[in-house]
């Protein structure tokens, strides 16, 4: 009998006596097993962390809301609605002014308003000339010139209590009825006559 070399790319023959290899045990299995569970965890993690911050919010406003509907005491619930009506959660207060020309404005065809922004939350609110339109006396809405006059309102942070006054610029002249500032690109939006 004579023995033969295998060939180069072919396993070799056990012998008698001879255990093969054990095949080897591949981790992709895990691996991917491990990678979806931390995927359903993250998306598990984003969906409590966002029913905890609206839900706090949603569950306070109807709690206090609800008891004094159902008390039926209305001679002392108005006092409360009107305090809160005046008590906004961010006051707007407006003046027309006369523009002061900065040196990115082209021309004198403006109109200026000077804006005070309040916040009478409980929470940071974000103020932003872009948050901000005019709008005239004929309905048309304006939007705001950044950088076009001197006292430009300032891109900020108001805390609980905090005001803030600046001057919004629209390109035209035209008579200011009111402005509109928005919390955020999609908050809510609070008017304010222009007196």
């Amino acid at each position: 009998m004579t023995y033969q070399q295998p060939q180069p790319g072919q396993p070799q023959q056990p012998g008698w006596g001879q255990q093969p290899p054990p095949p080897r045990k591949r981790k992709t299995g895990k691996i991917i097993g491990f990678g979806c569970l931390g995927i359903v965890g993250l998306i598990v993690l984003i969906v409590v962390i966002s029913m905890v911050a609206s839900g706090g919010d949603d569950g306070n406003e109807s709690s206090t809301t609800k008891p004094s509907a159902t008390q039926g005491e209305a001679k002392k619930d108005e006092p409360k609605e009107e305090e809160s009506a005046e008590k906004a959660p961010v006051t707007v207060t407006a003046k027309a002014v006369a523009f002061k020309k900065s040196v990115l404005a082209q021309g004198d065809d403006y109109t200026s308003v000077q804006v005070t922004i309040t916040n009478n939350s409980k929470n940071d609110i974000e103020v932003n000339p872009l948050y901000v339109t005019i709008t005239d006396t004929d309905g048309s809405k304006h939007t705001v010139e950044l950088g076009v006059d001197e006292d430009q309102l300032d891109a900020m942070t108001l805390s609980p209590g905090e005001n803030v006054t600046g001057t919004i610029t629209a390109k035209g002249t035209f008579d200011a009825k009111y402005v509109t500032y928005t919390d955020g690109l999609i908050g809510d939006s609070v008017r304010g006559d222009v007196s």
